[in-house]
């Protein structure tokens, strides 16, 4: 089986438990197979738990959930020292961070400084606990949640760790018809215990290799500059997409090429992904907040107005 195939039969091992969401399941596989991190924000019970276990189960991934709240401490996340009485010396026990795929629930109930204890995974593929670098397990894979409708009680993220995260998707309700049919799977008895892994980690690291080595013309690299540039233009935004964002663009639109089976990138490509790229990366002014603007549409029209390279 070659690597597109693989990823194809991913996409489709997922679909078959995660119904009627396959644009949301590709999205997540982009993000996953650039590298990424990905946060989900949408209201409880539409299936982000699912998504995650489903995605790990497929690619025989350890995977780690951690609820959080506001009393939960950074060292719930990256693990902690312990002094063991028998030796007398510390020793390292694991936090959550210590899994390929990881499900942070509700991340913005936490402080400040619990959220900042995933940077440094997020950004570096590693953690420092009491002075001592512990490596991640590769691949390493952040799905982070947050309910965007609830604001008692909760800490916004802050700029640093949004732009930490490849895409922000929104999975939605069901309509009428993938409704029915998702009950139906579950009185079938078709639930998260039957999915089956197609692949191994070592795999993963495969597929990513080769997202990497995805084709991207001069023209197309400008095509993404132009647009992060209007961003940084806007006086409606704060500030525009970091260079980081297009970075994250780039590498986006090469998963996105290699998931479609092309060896190289195209300014549709650009277009499919820069929404969920930058969209969450960018912060409204305070009069376009009073005018109650809209970020994404403002993101959106930006996008339309530059112009697309030929050849």
């Amino acid at each position: 089986m070659d690597n597109h195939q693989l990823a194809q039969d991913l996409a489709d091992n997922i679909n078959r438990i995660f119904v009627g969401k396959e644009d949301v399941v590709e999205k997540l596989l982009t993000a996953f197979l650039a590298g990424g991190h990905v946060l989900l924000e949408d209201v409880p019970g539409v299936g982000k738990t699912t998504l995650a276990l489903a995605l790990a189960r497929s690619v025989a991934c350890s995977f780690g959930r951690i609820q959080f709240t506001p009393d939960t401490l950074p060292g719930d996340v990256t693990g902690l020292s312990v002094y063991n009485m028998k030796t007398g010396e510390f020793s390292y026990q694991a936090g959550v961070v210590m899994n390929q795929v990881i499900l942070a629930d509700e991340i913005n109930r936490t402080s400040p400084k619990t959220q900042a204890s995933l940077l440094e995974a997020m950004a570096e593929g590693q953690v420092t606990v009491d002075g001592t670098v512990h490596s991640l397990p590769q691949p390493f894979f952040v799905i982070a949640t947050q309910n965007p409708i609830e604001f008692l009680g909760t800490y916004p993220l802050p700029e640093a760790q949004m732009d930490r995260f490849m895409m922000r998707l929104s999975i939605g309700y069901p309509d009428r018809e993938q409704e029915i049919r998702m009950a139906s799977q579950f009185l079938q008895g078709r639930t998260l215990a039957t999915v089956k892994a197609l692949c191994q980690a070592e795999d993963i690291l495969s597929l990513r290799q080769e997202v990497s080595s995805i084709c991207v013309k001069e023209s197309v690299l400008g095509y993404m500059e132009d647009i992060i540039a209007a961003t940084r233009a806007e006086q409606r935004f704060v500030s525009g997409a970091s260079p980081r964002a297009m970075l994250a663009l780039v590498r986006a639109c090469q998963a996105r090429a290699f998931l479609l089976g092309r060896d190289y990138v195209k300014p549709d490509d650009v277009k499919d992904v820069a929404m969920q790229v930058l969209g969450h990366r960018l912060t409204l002014s305070s009069e376009a907040r009073i005018r109650k603007e809209d970020r994404d549409k403002i993101l959106k029209s930006l996008v339309l107005q530059i112009k697309i390279p030929v050849g």
